[in-house]
């Protein structure tokens, strides 16, 4: 809901921000052989522009999240240690009976031991027993 109430207000700006140039580049001058060519360039310009601001706000509402999830998984795999417990990608619910550097035991509420690897660790859950 926030991230559209975001987007909706940016994309307000920026139609402000291309009326307010486009009434700024017929204001220029009143030659015509200066106005036609001065106003191709300020609409390149202006062209130009837009591009560099879609790609700054697709790094901001995308990318960037993107990689901070990354990185923030990446540090809870690297965290993960005897006890946790812990949820697959798959749904498995567990308690970590050993690591190793690229798999991990879980043994599950049956008492059932299974192997994983790390990169199928999903999240940690809060400790309820």
């Amino acid at each position: 809901m926030r991230k559209s109430i975001r987007l909706v207000s940016i994309i307000a700006a920026l139609a402000a921000l291309a009326a307010l140039l486009s009434s700024c580049t017929t204001a220029v001058t009143t030659d015509t052989a200066t106005t036609s060519s001065g106003s191709s360039t300020v609409s390149f310009i202006i062209m130009i522009g837009f591009i560099v601001v879609l790609f700054v706000l697709m790094y901001f509402l995308t990318i960037r999240p993107q990689r901070k999830r990354q990185q923030d998984q990446a540090k809870m795999i690297n965290e993960l240690q005897r006890g946790d417990r812990v949820v697959t990608i798959g749904g498995m619910i567990g308690t970590i009976e050993s690591v190793s550097e690229d798999s991990v035991v879980l043994k599950t509420d049956g008492g059932t031991t299974m192997r994983f690897l790390k990169s199928a660790i999903a999240t940690k859950t809060a400790q309820d027993k």
